[in-house]
């Protein structure tokens, strides 16, 4: 597991051994899991576990404003 920022209270981390579809995990009072790029282009969750809806509105707000970043970061870790 890489820790590659904390934002607004949340850990962002990728999970060494994940697969695609390229994602990041969201954790702190609950759990979230969201997809870098969706469908339309835009971060899209998967599923949370524990977090309010403003709190996933929020991971999901900080993943699209650094969607770029996140994305490169997956790359370096799993080629």
């Amino acid at each position: 597991m890489v820790t590659i920022f904390r934002s607004g209270g949340l850990n962002f981390v990728i999970f060494v051994d994940d697969r695609e579809p390229a994602h990041v995990h969201v954790m702190a009072d609950g759990q979230a899991k969201i997809n870098i790029v969706g469908q339309d282009g835009r971060p899209e969750l998967v599923w949370a576990h524990g977090f309010t809806r403003a709190d996933i509105r929020k991971a999901v707000r900080i993943v699209e404003e650094r969607q770029k970043e996140i994305l490169s970061r997956w790359r370096d870790i799993h080629g």
